[in-house]
């Protein structure tokens, strides 16, 4: 048999009781032939020891001082943000105001497709364009260039309109960027 760290060495059945005994003194608490090394070379032992010291002398530091109240802590967000509570609906209406007078650009998508350089230049007054989008299928609502419902066109008064049909969810959101 052979030691796999050392390949070309054999070693012997001998070998093998030999460690074997040395192990069962050790076990056994008998010193074996070869004395153990001392505490002063084990850099283990000597950190732990060093570490229970500084331990130690924490604690009689602590205990010398007299306890002083501990003041609780107060999160700074809440000098900068209200805290939320759990009855919003009765309490005081929610601050919405401040973003009600910011413009939103709203794009109704009646298709798409892609051309060519050469078929852009190719167009003419009367050209058709084919879209993607099927005749009767859903218009795309788009806020800002986002996706967030889906409609169908209608006519008021002699000028388009639409009329929501869906609104979109996030994870419908995100199949609709993919075609």
């Amino acid at each position: 048999m052979t030691d796999p760290n050392k390949p070309d060495q054999n070693i012997s059945d001998d070998d093998w009781a030999a460690a074997m005994s040395e192990q069962d003194e050790t076990e056994q608490g008998n010193t074996p032939s070869e004395e153990a090394p001392l505490e002063e070379d084990d850099p283990w032992a000597a950190a732990m020891a060093e570490q229970q010291s500084v331990e130690e002398e924490q604690a009689s530091q602590e205990a010398a001082q007299p306890e002083q109240p501990a003041t609780p802590a107060k999160p700074a967000s809440e000098d900068i943000f209200r805290p939320l509570s759990q009855d919003t609906g009765t309490g005081q209406p929610r601050d919405l105001e401040m973003i009600m007078d910011i413009p939103v650009k709203l794009t109704v998508e009646l298709g798409r497709t892609k051309l060519t350089i050469k078929q852009l230049l190719e167009l003419a007054q009367g050209s058709v364009i084919e879209l993607e989008g099927l005749a009767g299928e859903p218009m795309d609502i788009l806020i800002n260039g986002y996706l967030v419902a889906q409609g169908e066109v209608v006519v008021v008064d002699d000028k388009y309109g639409i009329r929501i049909t869906e609104i979109i969810t996030p994870s419908e959101r995100i199949h609709k960027l993919n075609r």
